[in-house]
């Protein structure tokens, strides 16, 4: 067991924390950092430095800490409009999913369409993307009315109009729920 005196430099055991031994009083010793802060320990918490004894917690941490401060990157800041931009587009324009369109009904059409977007909503969710934002076009309606149905039978997610400024009425974007 060290015998600690006052005025013994000294590392405190599993913190970064180094002084100067002010008071014994029993086991207890109060510790005097470089801050002028008193803190009271136990003699198994401290260890002495000087002579052959080194502890290097208090110089590793203080190592690791100029190291971070030179090797910090500056963060890449995101504006408002970018931390809500969908992270996925799906377009279903039938002209983006087929090379031609020669010899398919609408119902053909239709059907595809609505098949690539129950494909990438269920890549979506297995990728745990958020938000998904369907391109559909203004049209008749009629396919935006069958992804609607379609997205009703998830329990897991919202849908609502797409960003106007963006899409304008042609598009619909998808908030899918991460179940955690």
């Amino acid at each position: 067991m060290t015998v600690f005196n006052v005025g013994d430099q000294v590392e405190v055991l599993d913190e970064t924390i180094s002084g100067v031994v002010k008071s014994k009083d029993g086991n207890i010793i109060t510790v005097v950092t470089s801050e002028g802060f008193s803190l009271e320990y136990t003699s198994k918490e401290l260890v002495k430095i000087g002579g052959n004894i080194r502890v290097t917690n208090f110089e590793a941490a203080q190592s690791k800490k100029d190291k971070e401060h030179v090797k910090k990157k500056p963060t890449r800041i995101l504006k408002p409009k970018e931390r809500n931009t969908p992270k996925m587009e799906v377009d279903l324009h039938i002209n983006q999913l087929v090379k031609s369109t020669k010899g398919l009904s609408h119902f053909d059409m239709l059907n595809l369409q609505l098949d690539t977007a129950k494909r990438q909503l269920h890549f979506a969710m297995d990728k745990r993307i958020q938000k998904v934002v369907f391109i559909h076009g203004v049209g008749e309606g009629v396919l935006k009315e069958e992804l609607y149905y379609l997205f009703r039978k998830y329990e897991n997610i919202k849908f609502y109009d797409a960003d106007y400024q963006k899409y304008g009425l042609g598009a619909t974007e998808v908030y899918i729920f991460q179940n955690i």
